[in-house]
């Protein structure tokens, strides 16, 4: 065992481990639940940024949500170039994004609801820049009641979903690390609508099931860190040695490798996708689903360990068994206090109004007067016994041994 800064660290046939080598064995010291106000601030603060982009921009609706038409062409004009050609049919504002295939480059046009003459407008003016045939031009028609289905159905989703975790959880576990849990999945939920709002990426339905998808990785990546709370916390209820905080910090110091394990090989393959499917291939639907993916899987790795851990210590040291653990290990004492006619016995610290010299203040709102020291008094030498008078009685035989 090797010492640094005050703690015992394994060492391997003499050799104190690396900071990597603590952390694939579970050995780290890292005090996350000591920062926890620190972690909740900065949530905090990325919500609140995050609902005041939210109530001045709002959300981004793609077409399958507010309803509108579609038009897509195969060409290879810039997006300036298509706007200015639609300006002149009256929609200067159309969302416009160009789509790369196998079968070539591809202009998609997404505007609100207008009559047919519009539609037919806007694919003989797209037709004309990409010089092709009307019949080139795809357009499809959205009803807004057609989004309005998705919405609700995603609503009666994620509640069934959020009710579901808690019976679970409180099953599995107890209701205090349900309601830790829901509180990181609202946590994740407001961040990446916050994101989406700020950065006005389009809302579609890709959208809304990776944001469900994140919801369950969220569940899941909270589930393994209270699973070794649940462990520990009944070694804890054995020894009473440890705070309950500190218990929980150790847990999520020993999975801490689990967890980041869980998070990096979830994020590489949705980060590749999203690089290399949206921007390289220009597949849109996959940059919608991956985009969405990235940001609620990072915000539930964030979570499950400064949010919902540390949320979850402070729910169980409002117990009156944990909060007296921490007052027993901490050497406080709660003073009595009196009642009837006699005064019970105070602890160490209470009632120094009795003591002198050290500024306390009597009964009366006078400082006591010392009083003088009473010199010891020498101790009574013990009497010699008087002399006998008369002859002195022989001593008794000792009594032998028989052999």
């Amino acid at each position: 065992m090797s010492r640094r800064r005050g703690k015992l660290t394994p060492a391997v046939n003499g050799h104190r481990r690396s900071r990597l080598g603590r952390l694939y064995h579970g050995e780290t010291h890292i005090n996350f639940v000591g920062r926890k106000k620190l972690w909740f601030a900065v949530s905090g603060l990325v919500i609140l940024v995050g609902l005041g982009g939210l109530a001045t921009r709002g959300l981004n609706l793609g077409i399958d949500f507010q309803g509108g038409s579609s038009w897509v062409v195969p060409t290879d004009v810039s997006v300036g170039e298509a706007r200015q050609a639609l300006a002149s049919v009256g929609l200067p504002d159309v969302e416009i994004q160009t789509l790369g295939e196998d079968q070539g480059q591809r202009l998609r046009v997404q505007a609100e609801p207008g009559n047919a003459a519009d539609r037919d407008e806007v694919s003989r003016a797209l037709a004309e820049l990409a010089g092709l045939d009307v019949t080139d031009v795809q357009v499809s028609e959205v009803s807004p009641s057609w989004g309005s289905e998705i919405t609700s159905k995603a609503q009666r989703a994620l509640a069934f979903f959020l009710v579901a975790i808690t019976l679970y959880i409180t099953v599995r576990f107890e209701w205090k690390m349900a309601l830790a849990t829901l509180a990181a999945l609202v946590h994740d939920i407001l961040v990446t609508v916050g994101v989406y709002a700020l950065t006005g990426f389009e809302v579609t339905p890709a959208t809304v099931i990776a944001i469900l998808t994140v919801l369950g990785y969220s569940i899941y990546d909270g589930i393994v860190v209270f699973d070794k709370v649940d462990e520990n916390a009944q070694v804890l209820a054995t020894t009473g040695r440890t705070t309950y905080s500190q218990m929980v910090n150790d847990s999520l110091n020993q999975v801490l490798m689990r967890t980041l394990n869980t998070s990096i090989t979830a994020l590489l393959p949705i980060a590749s996708l999203l690089v290399i499917g949206s921007f390289v291939l220009g597949a849109a639907t996959l940059q919608e689903f991956a985009l969405a993916l990235l940001i609620g899987l990072g915000a539930s790795a964030y979570s499950s360990i400064f949010i919902a851990s540390p949320l979850l210590a402070v729910l169980k040291e409002s117990e009156p068994r944990y909060l007296s653990l921490r007052h027993r290990l901490e050497g406080r004492t709660t003073p009595l206090i009196p009642t009837g006619g006699a005064a019970e016995p105070a602890p160490a610290g209470v009632g120094a109004s009795t003591r002198s010299g050290n500024g306390a203040v009597g009964s009366n709102g006078k400082a006591p007067t010392p009083a003088a020291p009473t010199p010891p008094t020498p101790p009574t030498p013990p009497k010699a016994a008087p002399p006998a008078s008369g002859p002195i009685a022989p001593r008794p035989r000792k009594k032998g041994r028989r052999r």
